[in-house]
């Protein structure tokens, strides 16, 4: 595994490379092309004297960047707005990141951010299932993938393209009557794992596919669009991921990372986040449209530090699953 996170990092180096002179912030994200520009055009906005650089990948590639980085001695990043909140404990742990106490965290639930101050959850993006709506059967359990209807019509991300995937994937793994058992029958289903959730989408819409695990607003935008695709919350539960935010204690421009922290997290911040299509992790915050009454939304718990522990052991279980694609 070690050593195809250090191909992947000396990958991911070469394709990625950005110069740290070129702004007086930069940002890597795993956000959407779209939704990071979102983002970093309203924090511009709101703070005219700073520019920003962003490089955008999903979270394992990101991650395989920065290690390289780290590894030169010249991390380029000084934040960091990535999928879960167990990639963000692992460099905590390692002591790769600074503590900030923002203000505004007096606006979330305590649970969503850490009391140190090392990172902060942004948003609630969970996983449920997605179907074309030419699509035989209606699933309602996570179950449903693994019914005979549902053979060779599964899609889903895989861990090594995808931070939600891997949080999913061990989320489901501590649920009882789930487990890997779940994963075993999907792949006995001849269910697929392969890329990202952007790649799930586009198989179920065109029809490639008929159902895919997903995050939730991608389907619900594309429904929103036109696409002929229905997003459901299984019966047993979601996992989430919360796209924390944190500043890296290499940050070469803290000043401006500590504003773009307080920047995501203020009421502004949150509001841009909703008009793309997210959950807002603040308090008092209203719901995309789309979203059931967040009360009905069912959010099954992940402990970030027995998930941390667990990441080689339940990666090789999925890829001896599913493969590494």
């Amino acid at each position: 595994m070690k050593t195809l996170v250090s191909a992947a990092a000396l990958l991911a180096a070469s394709l990625f490379a950005i110069p740290a002179s070129a702004a007086n912030l930069v940002l890597y994200t795993s956000q959407p092309n779209e939704d990071a520009q979102a983002t970093v055009d309203g924090f511009m906005a709101a703070n005219p004297d700073i520019k920003v650089d962003w490089v955008r990948d999903g979270t394992p590639k990101i991650m395989a960047k920065l290690q390289a980085e780290i590894q030169a001695g010249n991390p380029v990043a000084d934040v960091l707005l990535i999928a879960d909140v167990v990639t963000l404990e692992r460099l905590k742990e390692d002591g790769k990141l600074l503590a900030y106490k923002s203000p505004e965290a007096a606006n979330y639930d305590a649970a969503l951010f850490d009391a140190d101050g090392y990172y902060y959850s942004t948003k609630l993006i969970t996983t449920g299932i997605m179907y074309n709506t030419s699509a035989a059967m209606k699933p309602t359990s996570w179950k449903d993938l693994a019914k005979p209807e549902a053979k060779g019509l599964v899609t889903m991300p895989s861990p090594l393209a995808s931070g939600a995937a891997l949080i999913h994937a061990q989320t489901l793994a501590a649920v009882p009557g789930l487990g890997w058992d779940l994963y075993k029958s999907l792949a006995d289903n001849a269910a697929v794992a392969s890329g990202g959730n952007g790649v799930v989408l586009k198989s179920v819409a065109s029809g490639e596919k008929a159902y895919g695990v997903v995050v939730d607003y991608l389907p619900i935008r594309e429904k929103a669009k036109g696409a002929p695709v229905e997003f459901v919350f299984p019966s047993e539960g979601v996992s989430a991921v919360t796209e924390p935010v944190g500043i890296l204690a290499s940050a070469k421009n803290v000043d401006s990372a500590k504003k773009f922290v307080d920047y995501v997290l203020s009421e502004k911040g949150q509001e841009g986040f909703l008009k793309l299509g997210y959950i807002p992790a603040r308090n008092g915050m209203k719901l995309p449209a789309g979203f059931p009454a967040r009360d009905t939304i069912k959010v099954l718990p992940v402990n970030a530090a027995e998930a941390l522990k667990n990441t080689d052991k339940d990666l090789k279980t999925f890829t001896d699953l599913f493969g590494s694609k």
